[in-house]
């Protein structure tokens, strides 16, 4: 039987969560909401705020999941994090945009965690 596609994500979510946490990231929120979009999970490392999209998949018969990240994704990702940013007043902040990629494999107990710091740059196109 298997989990439904929101309860894998959801999963992945918490063991990301996890993952950030035992290297010293300060979870600041997660699963920020605004009228564009959504983000995964917003954290800081030292003095850099992270926006950490997470992808997780059960098998990688449709590809890694960090594929699944695409261009469109990238630029609501971007327009979120601009959102937040000019929200919270944090416009000198130094930011990044990571991804999280889980894989659970039917062939492993332990799932295979990937984490892709600077995984891609803020999408030029939208402004402060």
């Amino acid at each position: 039987m298997s989990d439904s596609r929101q309860e894998v994500g959801a999963k992945g979510e918490k063991l990301a969560v996890k993952f950030l946490k035992r290297k010293d990231y300060k979870i600041v929120q997660r699963n920020y909401r605004c009228k564009l979009g959504e983000i995964d999970i917003i954290a800081r490392q030292d003095k850099t705020i992270v926006f950490v999209e997470v992808k997780t998949r059960q098998t990688q018969e449709f590809g890694a999941p960090q594929y699944a990240v695409t261009s469109a994704k990238r630029s609501q990702i971007s327009r979120v994090a601009l959102w937040y940013i000019k929200e919270k007043k944090f416009v000198e902040q130094a930011c990044r945009f990571d991804v999280i990629a889980i894989t659970f494999s039917p062939e492993s107990r332990k799932p295979k965690i990937e984490h892709i710091e600077n995984a891609f740059e803020l999408n030029r196109r939208y402004t402060y």
